[in-house]
């Protein structure tokens, strides 16, 4: 087994040895992983055939990852704020409606 990365932290390292057999690497990791202190960094091992694999993943999620927090901080710089619905126009519409209902029901009763 050889390390491909080495995580600051123990959520890190796991996060990436699932992701890693996620695509049927088999992965180790090495540290204080399950101390009863689990810090520090921990080495996420693979075999030396998965190892360019393994790279090629890490640099690939590494890529789209960078892409998602641009689109993240440039999300809505151009956008103005929605207006606020305005249901005065609407409240009229449905009075006049009535009204004008109310007029025509009254014509049939005399």
């Amino acid at each position: 087994m050889v390390p491909v990365l080495r995580a600051e932290g123990t959520f890190h390292a796991r996060v990436v040895a699932a992701r890693l057999g996620s695509e049927g690497i088999v992965t180790q990791l090495r540290g204080n992983v399950d101390g009863p202190y689990p810090m520090g960094s921990v080495e996420v091992l693979v075999t030396e055939d998965d190892l360019a694999s393994a790279r090629e993943l890490l640099l690939a999620d590494e890529v789209e990852s960078s892409f998602d927090a641009v689109a993240a901080e440039t999300e809505g710089e151009d956008l103005a704020p929605a207006p606020a619905p305005s249901y005065r126009p609407w409240l009229f519409a449905v009075a006049s409606g009535l009204v004008a209902l109310a007029a025509v029901l009254s014509s049939f009763v005399r």
